[in-house]
C-alpha cells in the first residue's frame, strides 16, 4: 500500500514556484529488505530506493533521473493477489532505465497489465521545452491518460482520484500547504508532517468494499495516511520538488531497524540536465 499527492505545474507563474511538488508514503512489511534512495544506473543518473527482496531485486516504488524522468507506483488494494504474478517494482525501474517517453511506455505496459497484480503507475518527463505526466492503472481504463497541468492529484490504492476518505483528507492538507508559497525547507517539513498523520478515516464504505477479505483492524489501519499495523505500515516518506529552473530537491525519511521510533532523513539536490 502507498499514497501519493502531487501538484504538476509545467510553467509556474513565479520563479519561486514549482513545476512539481510530490509527497509520497511507501507502506510495506517492516522486514522486507530494501535499499534507501541513492544514485545508481549508467552514470549514476537514477535516484531511487531499491527492493532487495529475493526475486524482486532492483525493483522500485518511486524514482527520478537527472534527465527529468520520474516514475511512481502504488498497489491496488486486493485481499487475494496472485502469488505468481510478476513483480510490479520493475515497472518503475524499467521506465527510468529505458529510452522511451512516458505515454509510449504506459501503452506498452497496458498491453501486459494482466501479468501483474493490481497497480497504478505514474510516469513523467520534466524537460526544458515540455513537462508531461501520465497515468495508467491496470484495474481501470485500458488506455493511459495524459494528466492536465496545473492540477493537484491524489493516488492511493485504488484508481487515480478515487475519493477514499483518507485521500480526500490528505489532498485537502496537501493543497493547503502547497498554496502557502513556502521556500523549499519549510515546504518539505510541512509535507513530511502530513505524511505522518496517523488519524483514522473510518468508516469508509468505498475502501471497505474494495478491501473485502481483509480483517476489520487491518482495514481501519489502512484508512490512515500514515499506516500503523503489527509488522506493517508506513516506512518511507518521500518529498520531491522541482522548481522553475529545474533544481530538484529529493528528501527521503526512512524507518530504521523495523522500529517506528528510529528514522533517518537524507536529502539530495541536483539540477536537471538539458
Amino acid at each position: 500500500m502507498c499514497i501519493i499527492f502531487f501538484k504538476f505545474d509545467p510553467r509556474p507563474a513565479s520563479k519561486n514556484a514549482y513545476r512539481l511538488i510530490l509527497a509520497a508514503n511507501r507502506d510495506e512489511f517492516y522486514n522486507r529488505p530494501s535499499k534507501a534512495a541513492d544514485f545508481w544506473g549508467s552514470g549514476n543518473e537514477i535516484l531511487s530506493g531499491l527492493d532487495l527482496e529475493e526475486g524482486k531485486e532492483g525493483g522500485s516504488w518511486l524514482g527520478i533521473t537527472k534527465r527529468g524522468k520520474l516514475a511512481a507506483l502504488t498497489n491496488y488494494l486486493d485481499a487475494r493477489p496472485n502469488p505468481d504474478a510478476q513483480g510490479r517494482g520493475f515497472l518503475v525501474s524499467n521506465f527510468l532505465t529505458e529510452n522511451v517517453d512516458s505515454y509510449s511506455y504506459l501503452r506498452k505496459v497496458s498491453l501486459e497489465g494482466q501479468l501483474y497484480n493490481g497497480f497504478n503507475l505514474l510516469t513523467a518527463e520534466f524537460k526544458a521545452k515540455e513537462d508531461t505526466v501520465c497515468y495508467y492503472g491496470n484495474k481501470g481504463n485500458t488506455e493511459p491518460i495524459n494528466l492536465k497541468p496545473a492540477g493537484i492529484y491524489g493516488l492511493s490504492n485504488s484508481l487515480l482520484e478515487t475519493p477514499w476518505r483518507k485521500l480526500q483528507h490528505g489532498k485537502h492538507l496537501f493543497t493547503s500547504v502547497v498554496n502557502k508559497n513556502l521556500h523549499s525547507e519549510g515546504l518539505v517539513q510541512e509535507l513530511l508532517h502530513i505524511l505522518n498523520n496517523e488519524e483514522l478515516h473510518t468508516p469508509d464504505p468505498a475502501q471497505e468494499r474494495q478491501g473485502v477479505g481483509y480483517t476489520r483492524p487491518i482495514i481501519e489501519a489502512l484508512s490512515a495516511l500514515c499506516v500503523r499495523a503489527p509488522g506493517y505500515g508506513t516506512r518511507t516518506n518521500t518529498v520531491i520538488l522541482i522548481d522553475a529552473a529545474g533544481n530538484v530537491t529529493f528528501t527521503e525519511r526512512n524507518m530504521l531497524n523495523c522500529d517506528i521510533s528510529q528514522w533517518n532523513t537524507h536529502s539530495f539536490h541536483f539540477k536537471l540536465l538539458d
